[in-house]
Parts: structure tokens; C-alpha cells; sequence
């Protein structure tokens, strides 16, 4: 569990060997494929690595960016397969939406999600009138890799109570779907 690392953007001479040879500086590797169309046996620019402990992934993961036959790849946790289809699972995001939230102060927020990475900022949301708390707030890190790693893991115990976090997908990065990334930038 949380062993796994997608690799994408890969040199279409990239090969199983040397994915694993170049990922294998931060730990043992038990399995590396790069997928390949099943009719020409090219490679689809992308692959699964994973690793033997999950340690080995956070190694991985503080040492980007990785450059692997001459082109930087994008490393990203792996997502459980149960989670795919999540729709914002996928998504690249700094900050983080925490839910359930009663007794925790922010200093309890920072001190236990601290633990994933460095925090930019703590919200815990209140009413504008009555400045009762509303139960949810927002954390947001220096790098999307915290992200990732907390909401993989699904509810959080933080000073007595529990906590779930997913990832804060504002609507102007949710809803135009792939417009931001890789579409957009044709149109000049």
C-alpha cells in the first residue's frame, strides 16, 4: 500500500530498465513496467514503479524534479485503484479541504498534518455573522506531493476527533476539465 509511483511523460526510449534504474537510487524496486500499446509494442510515455517500503517513495518524491533519458517526467503517488474514478483524484492541487472538524484549533491542524509537509496556510471556516465555526476548513502546502499523501489516507484522528480531508479543487481548476493543462496552450 502506498508503495506505487506513476511516472508519466516519459522519452519514448525509456525502458523498463532504466525506469527502474534510475528510480532505484532511493530504494528497492519490485516492480517497473512501462506501458506499451499492445498492437506496435510502443511505449505510451508512462509506467508504474513500486517500490518495497513506502518510505522509498517519499525519498523518490523529495528528490524531484527527475530527469530520465534526457527528459523531466512527472512522479506522482499512484492512486489506489478503488479511488480512480474519483474526479479529483487526479487533480494537482496545493491545498486541502478538512471536514468534521469540532474542538481542533488550527495550531492542532498544523501540528498533526504538519506532519505531511511544509503549511503555507490554515483555514478554519466560520460564519460571517455569528463567527460559529461551519465544521470544515482548508490547509494549504508548498508542494502538491503533501497533498497527495494525506488524502490517501482516508480519515485522520487529530486531537480526539476525526477528520477527512480530499483535495480542494476550486471550480476555475475543476470545471474546465483538461482546458488548463495540455489543451489550452495551442490557441495562442
Amino acid at each position: 500500500q502506498y508503495r506505487k509511483l506513476f511516472i508519466g511523460g516519459l522519452n519514448y526510449t525509456t525502458t523498463n530498465d532504466s525506469l527502474k534504474e534510475f528510480f532505484e537510487q532511493w530504494g528497492e524496486i519490485v516492480d517497473v513496467v512501462v506501458m506499451k500499446d499492445p498492437q506496435t509494442k510502443r511505449s505510451r510515455g508512462f509506467g508504474f514503479i513500486t517500490y518495497s517500503q513506502s518510505s522509498m517513495v517519499d525519498q523518490a518524491m523529495s528528490n524531484r524534479p527527475h530527469k530520465i533519458d534526457g527528459r523531466e517526467v512527472e512522479t506522482k503517488r499512484a492512486v489506489p485503484r478503488d479511488d480512480i474514478d474519483k474526479p479529483d483524484i487526479a487533480a494537482t492541487v496545493k491545498k486541502m479541504f478538512v471536514s468534521g472538524i469540532k474542538e481542533q484549533s488550527e495550531n492542532d491542524l498544523l501540528e498533526y498534518f504538519g506532519k505531511f509537509g511544509n503549511i503555507t496556510n490554515v483555514t478554519i471556516v466560520t460564519d460571517k455573522d455569528s463567527g460559529q465555526r461551519k465544521g470544515f476548513g482548508f490547509i494549504e502546502y508548498d508542494d502538491t506531493d503533501s497533498v497527495d499523501k494525506a488524502v490517501l489516507i482516508k480519515s485522520h484522528q487529530v486531537a480526539g476527533g476525526k477528520l477527512d480531508v480530499k483535495k480542494a479543487i476550486s471550480r476555475s481548476d475543476g470545471a474546465g476539465g483538461g482546458r488548463g493543462g495540455r489543451g489550452g496552450r495551442g490557441g495562442g
